[in-house]
């Protein structure tokens, strides 16, 4: 089961990637590793500083992180926190699963009594 932690912290993921703008700064990170934001604005049509509030909002849910390189500022995926997401998922599917072997339990029961 989940806990109260684990859900605020699965909550905080859903929420930042429900936003397509930020389901693509996260594929462009996976794909072109640790970019600049500057460089990650130049993909979008909106301002530098909106770029800048999407990408705290993914390091406030723990997907990316910032480091610096000399005088350069990073942005990086970090995707260990999808495997929060994921084990919820596996969660739903044994729920499912069990109810499904119920379910079949319980209809072999009325076929053998026909």
């Amino acid at each position: 089961m989940v806990e109260r932690g684990e859900t605020d912290c699965l909550t905080e993921i859903l929420k930042a990637v429900s936003d397509p703008t930020r389901r693509e700064l996260l594929t462009l990170l996976v794909q072109h590793g640790a970019t600049r934001v500057t460089d990650l604005a130049a993909h979008f049509d909106m301002s530098l500083n909106a770029v800048s509030k999407h990408i705290k909002i993914l390091e406030r849910a723990g997907l990316v992180s910032r480091r610096t390189a000399w005088r350069e500022h990073l942005i990086e995926a970090n995707l260990e926190p999808v495997n929060e997401i994921d084990r919820w998922f596996s969660e739903l599917r044994s729920i499912w699963d069990m109810r499904l072997e119920v379910l079949n339990e319980v209809l072999n029961k009325e076929t053998d009594h026909d």
